[in-house]
């Protein structure tokens, strides 16, 4: 016999996150394959260094823009093209993860367009914190400040549910306190570039963002507004 109203063991992923993994290690697997010369011919062994190149987040070039006035386009996309260029196939791996649990999260409950909205603005987030921040001489790859995003409205999920039941909301921050610590340790021991500012930067730009498109979002601004 079969049931009229079968549920699944696991729930299926919002078609946006699987596109958005696909769409990574679609890149990723191009930039390894022709590494190793299983395609593209003899050129392919280059793809990645060209590919970071063109679409790497430069805070030399931000600089440059901002000083001089001009916004090319090739330049402008790199606030946006960055995450989805990995310095290797460890880091796209690790991106495609969290992307999975966080971004299956957060868009059961935002819906796939504000998810990805979040994912790409906090993207842009990252990079104007790691460019204003800090002044790097490395280019920024890697689709973890983005991921960052995505936690950023995944705690904003925590807090808000912690706000209803009366409880401390401070412990909605406790992930993003672990990770930063991981990060920084990390860095102490091993040296780093600054990553962790753009991949701050993105945690605040998605909390920030989910105030407005968390569902009901802009009428709980309201409401406020017509408060005061």
């Amino acid at each position: 016999m079969s049931s009229e109203h079968y549920t699944p063991a696991v729930n299926p992923l919002p078609p946006v996150v699987v596109a958005l993994v696909l769409f990574i290690m679609g890149i990723e697997l191009a930039f390894t394959l022709g590494a190793r010369g299983l395609v593209g011919g003899p050129g392919a062994v280059g793809w990645r260094l060209d590919a970071l190149q063109s679409y790497a987040f430069s805070a030399d070039i931000f600089d440059w823009m901002v000083q001089n006035g001009r916004w090319p386009f090739e330049h402008v996309i790199r606030f946006v093209t960055y995450p989805f260029v990995s310095g290797s196939f460890t880091q796209a791996v690790f991106v495609c993860v969290f992307v999975l649990a966080m971004g299956k999260m957060v868009g059961e409950v935002f819906g796939g367009f504000p998810m990805l909205l979040i994912f790409v603005l906090s993207g842009v987030g990252g990079a104007f914190a790691y460019a204003l921040f800090l002044d790097p001489s490395y280019p920024l790859v890697g689709g973890f400040p983005p991921v960052y995003g995505l936690i950023g409205a995944f705690t904003w999920l925590l807090w808000r549910k912690l706000s209803l039941v009366g409880a401390n909301q401070a412990r909605a921050f406790q992930l993003i306190a672990v990770l930063m610590g991981i990060q920084l340790l990390f860095g102490l021991l091993f040296g780093g570039t600054g990553d962790w500012v753009a991949d701050l930067g993105g945690f605040a730009t998605g909390f920030g963002l989910s105030f407005f498109l968390a569902p009901g979002g802009w009428a709980r601004i309201k409401g406020c507004i017509r408060r005061e």
